[in-house]
């Protein structure tokens, strides 16, 4: 029986550079120096000098190939590596290990560590407008990334605070999802919510008076919902991500942990249920790449 692994793009070279080449251009090549599509070309012949898929503009008398000016530029890892790894990271619920992708791939964990990052960061959202509107819905929430000050009974002295995450989510649309670091919530809400929506919380203070239409819920009144009054939609995602977390990940660094929500509301946003299958989510992934760059390049 034929599965998703024994697709051409996952061991042709050739198969999965067409096919990130119809997903960047569905239309044809664009050329990404000076953006003309009628005038380029590709590059025939047999000379070393030529990279595979390498293509001219006859304007600007430009070279490029569909990995110039995304995330996957200047990287030496064969594309049906990339394919694979980021099946493999749209594909699993709670994310995968960069140890199990090292050794399904059979490249350095160091690579494998590059390459889901780039790929966290090709997931990324890249219209950052406000979510909501009039008649809109939003729910909001924070959690903590570790104990909560409400339930901790007692702390090391000196012990740092748990990361605080702030996640909103609109109600039969996407849902956001930030480290608050130093933000408070008050900042982040004027940055991402409409105020013109309807505003659904728990009991917190930090909400009050960010909407006209405000209501909420008593958690500590053991008030979970009031008819359509919930904050569930978050409490499941919140679950989803913590088990990633715990169970997958371990540990997630502050500096790179906005990359990790990003991969968690890039998968709530393009699931199942919304009749995107495991396929046609990696390609949206593909579709993010463009316009990305990400170094690790330390100080010199």
């Amino acid at each position: 029986m034929a599965t998703t692994f024994d697709s051409p793009i996952f061991s042709d070279e050739t198969a999965a550079r067409e096919a990130l080449e119809s997903v960047r251009w569905p239309t044809g090549p664009v050329c990404v120096h000076c953006g003309c599509t009628d005038h380029v070309v590709r590059v025939k012949g047999v000379k070393q000098s030529h990279r595979p898929g390498l293509l001219y503009c006859n304007d600007c008398k430009g070279q490029f190939t569909v990995t110039v000016g995304t995330v996957f530029e200047r990287s030496k890892i064969p594309l049906t590596k990339w394919w694979m790894a980021t099946f493999l990271l749209c594909s699993s619920k709670k994310g995968i290990s960069s140890h199990q992708i090292s050794r399904t791939l059979g490249v350095t964990y160091k690579t494998a560590w590059f390459m889901t990052h780039r790929i966290r960061e090709a997931m990324k959202d890249g219209a950052m407008g406000l979510l909501g509107g009039p008649g809109s819905t939003v729910e909001a929430d924070e959690t903590y990334l570790g104990k909560s000050p409400k339930s901790r009974k007692s702390a090391p002295k000196h012990a740092k605070p748990a990361p605080q995450v702030l996640s909103l989510v609109e109600r039969g649309g996407n849902i956001r999802s930030m480290y608050l670091d130093d933000k408070n919530i008050r900042g982040a809400l004027t940055q991402h919510l409409d105020d013109r929506s309807r505003l659904v919380t728990d009991g917190s203070n930090s909400y009050i008076g960010q909407s006209d239409q405000h209501e909420s819920v008593d958690h500590s009144k053991f008030e979970w919902a009031r008819g359509d009054v919930h904050t569930n939609n978050l409490e499941n995602f919140f679950s989803i991500f913590k088990r990633g977390l715990v169970g997958t990940y371990q540990h997630m660094d502050k500096k790179h942990l906005d990359r990790y929500l990003a991969e968690f509301d890039f998968r709530r946003n393009t699931r199942a249920k919304l009749g995107i299958s495991d396929t046609q989510r990696t390609a949206i992934a593909m579709k993010g790449i463009e316009g990305k760059r990400l170094t690790y390049r330390g100080p010199h």
